[in-house]
């Protein structure tokens, strides 16, 4: 199996911001990641310290939500400075990880 250093972004946000789905109209779109997924997540807090979770006494409509990417490090780091931007997200994270491919696929 062939593997392919790539960069790993994951972006916090929450699901009041409404940014999760313009996040990832802008990573096929415009950026053409190689792939990217939406987590929604069943409770978090942020900075503010502030809980949002899915309980039953407290139903929450602002959920933490995750959006993640990967790419090659030099894609990411163009698709990073494009993303600052255009939209304020205070919560990147990055790091480096290996895609693992069949041995006849050597590309993303």
């Amino acid at each position: 199996m062939a593997t392919q250093s790539v960069t790993v972004v994951r972006i916090y946000v929450r699901e009041g911001e409404h940014a999760a789905g313009k996040l990832m109209t802008f990573l096929q779109k415009e950026a053409k990641v190689a792939g990217a997924t939406i987590f929604r997540g069943t409770s978090g807090f942020g900075t503010d310290g502030k809980t949002h979770t899915t309980s039953l006494l407290a139903l929450s409509l602002d959920l933490p939500e995750v959006v993640e990417f990967y790419d090659t490090p030099e894609r990411v780091a163009a698709v990073l400075t494009l993303m600052e931007n255009k939209m304020p997200l205070p919560h990147v994270i990055s790091w480096p990880a290996f895609l693992h491919l069949p041995a006849d696929r050597a590309k993303c």
